[in-house]
């Protein structure tokens, strides 16, 4: 059976494909493009709903380093109460810092490794942004879910023993809907096995400009 729909939240679109089979554990297999075909790297798929998180004492510091003036990697996911060290690479100073509304915080003009990690202990999107070097723009991606996944640079995301029925939720950093919204789809035990979904995004902002993304209060 092909099933067919269309999922609508805000301006983006959702157009998923279902190739049908029965089962109550799946494996689903995603393949995430824009609204041109081209595939969407760093897309983030979360399985929301009755998957606990994990115990925040377990989780290791992830890092978020900054190399030849880009913050790499672009985009990070972390578990809500997780903690992100920003060590500086290059050989110039930074000033990493966010306005965002869960982690409003900043990194002041540094070289090398800060004194300490930045702890992200609300659930939500961070845009990062260096104050001496407009073009850097970064992500970071905090959950409560410990299932959430990041696409390749295929647009490929693959989910293991995923126990129906389940929600999904779908993000990107470039969709067209603003960056603190979700589409979502509902996956029941009769809806298993290979995707096609599409996020529409706009084209990227220009990068030599804060833009409204580093503004106070964008997420509202």
């Amino acid at each position: 059976m092909i099933w067919q729909g269309v999922v609508t939240q805000g301006i983006a679109m959702l157009s998923i494909l279902l190739f049908s089979a029965v089962t109550l554990a799946a494996e689903l297999t995603l393949k995430i493009t824009d609204q041109f075909g081209a595939p969407l790297a760093n897309s983030v798929v979360e399985v929301t709903g009755s998957v606990k998180p994990p115990i925040v004492a377990d989780l290791p510091v992830l890092t978020m380093d900054q190399v030849d003036k880009h913050f790499s990697p672009t985009l990070l996911i972390a578990q809500q109460g997780q903690q992100v060290n920003f060590p500086n690479s290059d050989n110039i100073r930074h000033h990493v810092y966010s306005f965002s509304k869960a982690k409003p915080f900043q990194l002041k003009l540094y070289s090398g490794q800060p004194e300490q990690p930045v702890l992200f202990d609300n659930e939500g999107v961070v845009v990062l942004g260096c104050n001496i070097h407009d073009s850097m723009v970064g992500y970071i991606y905090v959950t409560n879910s410990a299932q959430t996944y990041q696409s390749d640079d295929t647009g490929l995301v693959r989910l293991n023993n995923v126990s129906l029925p389940v929600e999904l939720s779908f993000w990107h950093p470039l969709q067209s809907m603003s960056l603190e919204e979700k589409a979502s789809l509902a996956i029941t035990e009769n809806t298993v096995g290979s995707l096609a979904i599409i996020i529409n995004i706009d084209p990227p902002a220009p990068r030599n400009t804060f833009g409204n993304k580093f503004k106070a209060n964008n997420d509202q």
